[in-house]
């Protein structure tokens, strides 16, 4: 697919590509085929994965959304080790959306699901085995020896009597050379860079104010717009009167749009982004919510409690007949409310709409859906349509939008911009309130539990029941996330790893509230259930609930033993004594097929939890770079602690989201940060995800701590003044 480019660009990019080796990765069918561009045709070809350029610089080109989990570092350096690379040439671009770059296990180019590492590690593995390949290949012609006798070492191929040649003075005779059909992946013994502690290509930039992300982006003669949405989602306009906004200087233009969901909103144009925020504080609007569910959380709290009480749609069938007969009783009601994703860099997308194509450049988890909705909504065909994937500061899975809403929205911006006789470049902003009050939250839940034990505290059965909205239901994700009724996302997470006999039922309701995946998805309340009740279940049994969970566990899930075996020995639990009022708490969990298990050190000040260090035992099989690991359980660990203070929660009244920045929407502060120890198992197998699986275990880690302080057990999130 040749996406059209600017005449100047697509010249540099012919000149660079014609003199270069530029190995790409290509795969009809969900089959892989690595292919080389004839330097005899000099055409710009986006599926390329590698450029190898004379001046011996070498560029990957990574095919997801870098927006902070560090796979523009982690891809590269899976890449270099294979093809013996000296780090210092390294460079690595955010790829377009393009065949070449989908996600060889989801059949669509996306950064979702912890699956970047998982899923693209043998991926790039073999992109750059083969590239040196080639140039050793080239090597061997050039000097007059057979391949055998040549080596590489740090960018450069080595000769049998002492010839020393760089890839870069190899890359034009190597893209002569034909593509190898098969090829030997190093050792593990042989790793120069992956299992190493590396620094991020990106860590200057970020840290020095250099990087430039979605919002920084800009096109000539570019115009800012801010859009006024409706503040019920799906409303649409009785009356509005424009004339102030117009009058605002700079202002350019000032219309109605489609919005997400069937609403009307109001564009405003302007020469710059206070301009258009002025103008569209100067619209008067007067919104029609008629028809509308207008959903308010008190409501649908007890709605949600009622519906818990009755048997939904059965996920899992166990048999529940001890419940009745068992010797101890529990039951407990859980509540989770809806979470904003709120990352660094709100919303933003730019676009550039011509009469043939449509440029557009975003922080896009989700290019192959983008596009295509991109190209449905211009009536343009998909090869007319670029998306430009920028770096983004953040994004959690609201990125990953099933809807594609914020994309669109630019789109009609676009369109009906370009109808009023206007070629400028747009940018679509939203600001901190618009992206709070805007949608797409971690659904609202209720978990109901009850569980049998018997006088040993053994649990004989345990049933199940969870209500909240689907994520799936009528998405292009539903085929494969919805069974018999039930979105997977709802109950993911529960029971595992523990053997017990257990019944999940639930309950999918619907609501005028937009839901999207929130990181970790189902796990940030399922693990909150499980593993906050396993705790109590022990210290009913008078039983250490490390030694309870680990009799669970058996010999049946060793990697959840190891992380919790190096997470316990590594904080001193049951060894070291704590200061006074402090107290351990523990959790594990499995997402995304990685284990993390979390001991951490708690205290109550002043009726407030407070967490003072924790100490992380992290299995997700070959580590490619513990520092990046150890960063995204950082990472992980402030975005879950924020999940648990007062405030932290998407409320509505009468349709409207109550919270619009963070002095109401509450998130950790660096004085809330714990000391953080990661600890990682070596393994030898696979890499499994660690973008997610950081998160769901702390709460209930933190809730499992001040359990044991106030004697009071915490069933819902956020967490409940103590006193």
């Amino acid at each position: 697919m040749n996406l059209p480019l600017p005449r100047r660009q697509f010249l540099q990019q012919s000149s660079a590509l014609a003199v270069g080796l530029v190995l790409g990765f290509f795969l009809p069918g969900g089959s892989r085929m690595a292919r080389a561009q004839n330097a005899a045709t000099p055409t710009f070809e986006p599926n390329a994965f590698l450029k190898i350029t004379p001046d011996n610089q070498i560029s990957v080109m990574i095919n997801r959304l870098e927006l902070g989990q560090g796979v523009h570092t982690s891809l590269t350096m899976i890449l270099a080790d294979e093809l013996d690379a000296d780090w210092g040439q390294m460079q690595a671009e955010l790829a377009p959306a393009g065949n070449a770059y989908k996600d060889p296990i989801f059949g669509m180019q996306m950064t979702g699901g912890s699956g970047s590492i998982k899923h693209s590690f043998t991926q790039y593995r073999e992109v750059g085995a083969r590239a040196r390949m080639m140039l050793i290949s080239a090597a061997a012609k050039q000097w007059n020896v057979t391949e055998e006798q040549c080596k590489t070492r740090d960018g450069k191929v080595l000769g049998p009597t002492g010839q020393i040649a760089t890839y870069g003075e190899l890359s034009v005779l190597a893209m002569s050379l034909p593509v190898p059909s098969k090829v030997n992946l190093k050792p593990a013994q042989d790793f120069k860079f992956i299992g190493k502690p590396m620094p991020r290509l990106d860590t200057v930039k970020k840290s020095t104010g250099q990087e430039s992300y979605g919002i920084d982006f800009k096109r000539p003669g570019m115009k800012t717009v801010l859009v006024a949405r409706p503040p019920v989602f799906g409303g649409k306009i009785a009356r509005s009167d424009f004339v102030r906004a117009r009058a605002v200087p700079g202002v350019i233009e000032v219309f109605e749009i489609n919005t997400d969901r069937g609403g009307r909103g109001v564009a405003v144009v302007a020469q710059s982004f206070w301009q258009a925020k002025r103008g569209r504080d100067a619209l008067t609007i007067q919104w029609d919510s008629r028809g509308l569910e207008k959903v308010s959380s008190h409501e649908q709290l007890k709605q949600y409690k009622e519906l818990a009480k009755k048997t939904g749609l059965i996920a899992r069938k166990d048999d529940m007949s001890a419940l009745n007969k068992s010797s101890q009783k529990m039951i407990a009601e859980y509540s989770f409310p809806y979470l904003a994703h709120a990352p660094m860099e709100p919303l933003n997308c730019t676009v550039e709409l011509k009469d043939t194509e449509c440029h557009v450049w975003t922080g896009s988890q989700m290019q192959t859906i983008d596009q295509a909705a991109i190209a449905r909504t211009t009536g343009l065909k998909t090869e007319q349509v670029s998306l430009n994937t920028l770096m983004s500061g953040g994004g959690f899975g609201r990125r990953a939008s099933i809807t594609s809403d914020y994309i669109l929205e630019a789109v009609e911006v676009a369109k009906t911009f370009k109808q009023k006789g206007h070629t400028e470049a747009l940018k679509v902003i939203w600001t901190r309130e618009d992206d709070i009050k805007g949608g797409y939250y971690r659904p609202s839940m209720v978990h109901r539990a009850e569980i049998g034990l018997n006088a040993k505290g053994d649990i004989l059965a345990w049933k199940h029941t969870v209500v909240g909205q689907s994520i799936a239901a009528g998405s292009p994700f539903e085929a494969f996330l919805v069974k018999d009724g039930i979105d997977s996302t709802l109950i993911e997470g529960l029971r595992e790893p523990y053997d017990i006999a257990f019944e999940i039922s639930a309950h999918p309701v619907k609501a005028n509230v937009p839901v999207l995946w929130w990181r970790s998805v189902g796990s940030t309340h399922t693990a909150y259930v499980m593993e906050t009740l396993i705790d109590e279940v022990a210290s009913l049994a008078k039983i250490d609930p490390v030694t309870y969970r680990k009799k669970l566990l058996g010999d049946r899930h060793p990697r959840h033993v190891a992380a919790l075996d190096i997470a316990v020995k590594k904080s001193g639990y049951g060894q070291k004594k704590l200061p006074y009022g402090h107290a351990f708490g523990v959790a594990l969990h499995e997402s995304f097929q990685s284990v993390v298990a979390y001991v951490v050190q708690a205290s109550i000040e002043n009726g407030k939890p407070r967490l003072h260090q924790v100490t992380a035992g992290v299995h997700c099989n070959r580590a490619i770079n513990p520092l990046t690991i150890e960063a995204q359980v950082e990472g992980a660990i402030v975005m879950a602690l924020s999940t648990t203070m007062p405030g932290s929660a998407i409320t509505l009244k009468e349709g409207v989201v109550e919270q619009s920045n963070f002095d109401r929407y509450t998130v950790a502060r660096m004085k809330d940060m714990p000391k953080v120890e990661v600890h990682i198992v070596e393994s030898q197998d696979p890499p499994t995800g660690m973008g997610e699986p950081g998160l769901p275990p702390l709460a209930p880690a933190l809730a499992n701590a001040i359990a044991k302080l106030s004697g009071k057990r915490i069933r819902q999130l956020p967490f409940p003044t103590l006193v």
